[in-house]
């Protein structure tokens, strides 16, 4: 049984009124959609408030989930309208600076790049291009960002990110897309590549 059933049976159970089987999924998730609220709540104590309501939110709107999508997607959609809707309360937009943890590096495509051998220089050169790719990111458009730290960062599939975003899978890849060609501009200078090459 696949990670979409075994969370389907969880939901069905949590609509009966098993609390526990809501319990399950808040554990399964908990991590993933705070790491995706800290994308856009900076403040570490405001991301864990904003994760708990959210979680609070899916609760209650747990009676209309009809499975149309995969409940982490339904999860993810309410994690980052509940992130924004914060951020607006407080008239603030996303911060300005990030920082990305070892774990996170791990999950970019071509990590093996920041990660070859341990030298100082190599190690430098990590430290440098994390610092780009995520100046980068925080200059993006939230719509841009938002896509791109979904299949990156996230792993969502295409059709999963369209659910989130709620928009046609073509907006989709149309903003990773121009995410990915952002990023790259501000890195050809430090890794020495051409034009027509990306990251």
């Amino acid at each position: 049984m696949g990670d979409r059933e075994v969370d389907q049976q969880l939901v069905e159970r949590a609509q009966n009124g098993d609390k526990h089987a809501f319990e399950l999924l808040v554990a399964k998730y908990q991590r993933r959609l705070g790491r995706l609220i800290s994308r856009f709540v900076r403040d570490t104590a405001e991301a864990e408030d904003v994760t708990q309501d959210a979680f609070i939110k899916a609760y209650r709107a747990l009676p209309a989930f009809r499975g149309d999508s995969a409940f982490y997607t339904w999860l993810y959609r309410i994690g980052i309208n509940t992130a924004k809707n914060h951020l607006l309360a407080l008239g603030r937009r996303a911060p300005t600076s990030t920082a990305f943890d070892s774990e996170e590096a791990e999950e970019f495509e071509d990590a093996s790049l920041l990660h070859e051998v341990a030298t100082p220089e190599n190690e430098l050169m990590s430290k440098q291009v994390v610092e780009v790719v995520n100046a980068s990111l925080q200059q993006l458009p939230d719509d841009l960002r938002m896509a791109l730290t979904l299949r990156e960062i996230e792993g969502l599939s295409y059709e999963e990110i369209a659910a989130v975003m709620n928009c046609p899978i073509g907006t989709v890849r149309s903003r990773i897309f121009r995410a990915r060609e952002a990023v790259a501009v501000n890195l050809r200078p430090l890794l020495g590549t051409n034009d027509d090459q990306r990251w």
